[in-house]
């Protein structure tokens, strides 16, 4: 048996026919198809007596030319036949590619596309704000609804196991602080002011605000990606059948988990980072690690200590709801679950820098700046 399959050319009588020899499979019409298409001239029968066996790739290569060249197919067997019956049948004169508008028209039509994308996101946005808000009053008014297995659950997830990694992040980011900061007021005869640098900085702005990012990137996702689960698995439908709210027994144990969590970890942080700082100034700068810390008291106002406590649980609320409501809005297919995790993480950190610059304006217009 041919290898290839190959084609020749005879004329009778006026009529050219092509002869097709060799396998029409999908591994061996690599050098008939171009072949065929490179013929100049009028092809009236296509002999495939002699071509077998053959598949529906084959069979599709032959009637395209045939089509093409408004010739008649002869020879063929009955396998050969049915194939290309059976893609006769499935043909389209349909364009591949459908026209493409304009620019104008296609750039308003995109965004028109995006503002209703947006005003139907708003909608769903108030709708899950407000079933987070039934919950709540629900629970507050018989607190024997709070799943507190749940939440207890959920603040192990969101604190307790998240220290090792916040604590390494914190010190390394201390460290930083501290080695970069003596590097530059040491220009000006000013090293001490380290300790000012580092223990406002942690304590205001980077310790809160870098476990926010932390806990987005880790809870945040966790959050999307379990109730996405749930929704695509239908078991959030099943909890709905028997009469238990998703609401209060997924998102409530995950918003109050992340608001009583973010202010300890937040503190947490802050004291990890100017631990790290102490020690770049026992090491680099010679102040001695206890009196680091003991400086620290001195210098850092205590409303600095206020203003990072006071972000904390805004923030905790902004990651668990963004990612419980991406979560909840999983629907088609396991890659929607990618998708919206994906979503909730960069909505909550965005979210969580846009509110700490508000924040900042905030409490320095009150004069904690």
């Amino acid at each position: 048996m041919r290898e290839w399959a190959d084609f020749s050319t005879e004329e009778a009588e006026g009529r050219t026919t092509v002869k097709v020899e060799g396998p029409l499979l999908v591994s061996t019409i690599g050098h008939l198809d171009p072949g065929l298409r490179a013929l100049d001239q009028p092809v009236h029968f296509i002999d495939i007596s002699n071509a077998s066996p053959i598949d529906t790739v084959g069979a599709w290569v032959i009637y395209r030319f045939a089509t093409d060249q408004n010739a008649d197919i002869t020879g063929a067997s009955e396998q050969a036949e049915i194939l290309i019956d059976a893609v006769e049948r499935s043909a389209s004169s349909a364009d591949i590619e459908p026209p493409r508008l304009p620019i104008v028209p296609r750039v308003l039509e995109t965004t028109g596309g995006k503002v209703f994308e947006f005003a139907g996101g708003m909608l769903n946005n108030l709708s899950f704000m407000g079933a987070i808000l039934v919950a709540m009053a629900a629970t507050i008014r018989h607190p024997g609804r709070l799943r507190v297995r749940a939440l207890v659950r959920q603040m192990e997830l969101v604190g307790v196991t998240s220290l090792p990694i916040i604590g390494l992040m914190s010190f390394l980011i201390g460290i930083v602080i501290a080695q970069q900061g003596a590097v530059q007021l040491q220009q000006f005869g000013a090293e001490t002011l380290t300790v000012n640098l580092v223990g406002r900085i942690t304590l205001r702005e980077l310790g809160v605000l870098m476990t926010a990012i932390m806990v987005a990137g880790r809870s945040g996702s966790a959050f999307a990606a379990q109730i996405g689960t749930m929704k695509l698995t239908e078991e959030i439908d099943a909890m709905r059948t028997i009469g238990v709210s998703p609401v209060e027994a997924l998102v409530l144990p995950r918003i109050f988990a992340s608001i009583l969590m973010m202010p300890l970890l937040g503190f947490y942080s802050a004291c990890i980072g100017i631990i790290g700082g102490a020690v770049i100034g026992d090491v680099m700068l010679g102040i001695p690690f206890l009196t680091f810390l003991a400086r620290i008291q001195e210098v850092v106002p205590l409303h600095d200590l206020y203003v990072g406590l006071a972000k904390a649980p805004v923030f905790g609320l902004i990651i668990a709801i963004s990612g419980c409501y991406q979560g909840m809005q999983v629907k088609g297919n396991a890659e929607e679950v990618g998708l919206r995790t994906t979503k909730a993480v960069v909505e909550a950190i965005f979210m969580v820098i846009v509110l700490d610059a508000f924040f900042a304006v905030f409490f320095t217009e009150i004069g904690w700046g």
